[in-house]
């Protein structure tokens, strides 16, 4: 492992010891986002191993959203996220499965819709915490 793998690798594991449950799933939203611009790449390089590899470690990530989900406390909007992870998990495997970079560009404008959604309610959710502590 070089240098810069170790350091990421370190910087990867502070970062989510230190993450609070709303930072987790910001984190969870980037490492899908990055993994599936890494398959486009390797898609467009002919790396089908490569590619197929980061595919899965993003379908990985989105169950892991999908984990998340509080179906009492989030009601209606746990069950339409719910459908929305489905629905990417199911393109991703078909991007994977047709090599089509259109189906990736989808899952990530959708996955970055979702997360500027998030992360615009951080501050709420923080100073209710505080609130709270």
């Amino acid at each position: 492992m070089n240098g810069l793998q170790a350091y990421q690798r370190v910087n990867t594991q502070t970062s989510i010891t230190d993450a609070d449950p709303h930072k987790l799933i910001q984190l969870l939203y980037n490492g899908a986002l990055e993994r599936i611009n890494m398959a486009k790449a390797r898609m467009q390089a002919k790396d089908y191993e490569g590619k197929g590899r980061l595919i899965s470690k993003a379908i990985e990530i989105v169950g892991g959203l999908r984990s998340f989900l509080d179906f009492e406390k989030g009601g209606e909007l746990a069950r339409h996220l719910e459908g929305l992870y489905d629905y990417i998990e199911r393109t991703l495997f078909e991007a994977n499965r047709l090599n089509d970079v259109a189906k990736l560009d989808e899952v990530s404008d959708l996955l970055r819709q979702v997360k500027e959604g998030w992360d615009g309610i951080r501050e709420e959710v923080m100073s209710d915490q505080q609130a709270v502590g």
